[in-house]
């Protein structure tokens, strides 16, 4: 059993979010969705029927979104990393993440969904380049980039 699950706090699109979210990852599921009750519904604002939290799955991972209305609002300091073999899961997932994100939130890696949840798309073998000798000509190349390109950040290592 995984002891730590990410909670993710949304105004009302917890379904949609989590729909979505399945949609990109190839080994992803809804787990269960709870529904508010009419006295659920009554005490949070939301309408009865629509969910209250949606359990999902990304690539094992389990996370639960929950309809809590506009009190609070998802923001940079937490986000999630999608570790990439290659280019083409790089471009995947920068591609599908970010469509109707914030295009300005796009650098270095990070992006930020449509529906304000912050990604890292990270090449897995980022950690490596960063420590070798030319780990400051690969931050340079990093630091120049919105969605990453294994091969810059390669040569960048190379010196």
């Amino acid at each position: 059993m995984q002891k730590i699950t990410p909670f993710l706090w949304f105004d009302n699109q917890a379904e949609e979010a989590a729909n979505y979210y399945v949609s990109v990852f190839k080994n992803a599921r809804i787990v269960t969705i709870a529904r508010f009750s009419k006295e659920g519904a009554a005490a949070s604002g939301q309408k009865e029927g629509s969910a209250m939290t949606v359990a999902f799955e990304l690539d094992g991972q389990k996370f639960v979104a929950l309809n809590g209305g506009p009190y609070y609002k998802i923001n940079e300091a937490v986000s999630f990393v999608v570790n990439c073999e290659t280019q083409e899961e790089i471009d995947h997932y920068w591609a599908k993440l970010g469509y109707g994100g914030d295009p300005a939130a796009q650098r270095c890696g990070w992006l930020k969904d449509k529906f304000g949840v912050s990604w890292q798309i990270v090449p897995s073998m980022l950690p490596a380049l960063m420590s070798g000798l030319h780990a400051g000509k690969v931050m340079q190349a990093l630091l120049q980039m919105g969605k990453p390109d294994i091969v810059t950040l390669q040569r960048a290592c190379a010196g």
